[in-house]
């Protein structure tokens, strides 16, 4: 718009030049020629999207109205440029955007699965990877803070009580998390914890004192069924990774409920920062204690044996930042989605890792086991379905 006004003159375009009388200093203003030709309304004139009344204009002087016409030329302008201003691709395709990062989280949940159960084969020492996943995620969380992406939020004593439980639950949940996958087949693990759901709900209403409806208990049933099924048929059954897959299961439940009393306004991104970074300080004594003495005697030189340095440490490189990565990312995806979405994301994560597992290591299964871990994922289907149901009348009641 500033381009329409002529340096060393009076004239605008569209609009007459202003010439008072000689005989009269307050001479009436006209503006027969400033009519513009997009709309004309009964109050006044439009002018650069502004409204201009008569009695108004009558009022003043021609050299006010001069400027009141320049500043709302010179306003308008700016208006249009931010109305005009093109939309991101972000923006506008927001569903594309959450489609990319489910497809990220499944990815990197799949390769990491697979890459930690191929370490495993040749490195069969699961506390120390844990402390190796743990510690590539605080590398990558401390190189974030350092360039500020993102900031790093502060915290203080009572915030950092509220998350030492959290953080012990997250670790020993970890740790036997592994403990199982080097025990077991990855598929069988991720079988046995589709039972997390039954353990949450249990947990709510005999710990928290929540009323679980009866359809969600319901729901739990196939679960179960389903879950013993394969038990019973895994040709890689022991009971070490199955106990150690149900204490996973049991962690990560009291997880849940101590991240509900220790709820806070700090980001996901530097909140799981903060602990992960208490989780790897739990979890090196008992690497140490457990497996110190024999890495140091045999297992660091036969992992080299067996693969060569360079793939060993890359090999425990990239699990760690894999790990890192799709938790985070999972926490982001979720954050952008509603929680029926957040429930078939679930869903189908498992299905996806069991699924790759299977084909990726030809890990032979009978059918009764397909069947049970089939009935099993139907099961947690139902019951993440039911409870998203609850959650958003809940969200709603809250609303209205």
């Amino acid at each position: 718009m500033e381009s329409r006004v002529l340096s060393g003159s009076a004239t605008i375009s569209g609009l007459p030049r202003l010439r008072p009388q000689a005989s009269r200093l307050n001479a009436t203003v006209t503006f027969a020629a400033a009519t513009p030709n997009t709309a004309v309304s009964a109050g006044g004139n439009l002018l650069w999207g502004r409204q201009l009344r008569p009695a108004v204009l009558l009022e003043t002087s021609p050299a006010r109205n001069l400027k009141s016409v320049l500043a709302s030329a010179a306003s308008s302008s700016d208006s249009s440029g931010e109305a005009m201003a093109p939309v991101g691709f972000f923006q506008k395709y927001p569903a594309l955007v959450t489609g990319f990062f489910f497809f990220m989280w499944y990815f990197l949940n799949v390769i990491f699965n697979i890459l930690n159960k191929k370490i495993y084969n040749y490195f069969p020492y699961p506390y120390f990877v844990s402390v190796i996943h743990l510690a590539v995620g605080v590398v990558y969380c401390l190189g974030s803070w350092t360039v500020g992406l993102p900031k790093r939020a502060p915290i203080d004593a009572d915030l950092l009580k509220l998350l030492i439980p959290v953080a012990v639950c997250h670790a020993l949940g970890h740790v036997t998390s592994n403990i199982s996958f080097a025990a077991v087949a990855v598929s069988f693990t991720h079988t046995i914890k589709a039972l997390e759901p039954f353990f949450n709900a249990a947990a709510s209403q005999f710990i928290l004192g929540q009323s679980i409806p009866i359809t969600l208990w319901l729901s739990l049933a196939p679960v179960v069924l389903g879950v013993s099924m394969a038990s019973l048929t895994e040709l890689s059954f022991n009971w070490l990774g199955f106990i150690s897959a149900m204490i996973s299961n049991i962690s990560f439940t009291y997880r849940s409920i101590y991240s509900k009393k220790a709820m806070t306004d700090m980001d996901s991104t530097n909140l799981y920062a903060y602990i992960s970074i208490i989780a790897l300080i739990v979890c090196i004594p008992p690497a140490l204690i457990i497996e110190g003495p024999v890495l140091l005697k045999t297992g660091f030189s036969d992992a080299i044996a067996k693969v060569g340095l360079t793939k060993f440490v890359t090999d425990l490189f990239w699990v760690g930042m894999f790990y890192h990565l799709y938790n985070q990312l999972a926490t982001n995806t979720l954050e952008r989605v509603a929680p029926l979405t957040h429930a078939v994301g679930n869903v189908l994560k498992r299905v996806f890792v069991i699924g790759f597992s299977i084909v990726v290591f030809g890990n032979k299964i009978s059918t009764q086991t397909a069947i049970g871990t089939a009935i099993a994922i139907a099961g947690v289907a139902m019951y993440s379905f039911i409870k998203a149901g609850i959650e958003e009348k809940k969200r709603q009641a809250k609303a209205a």
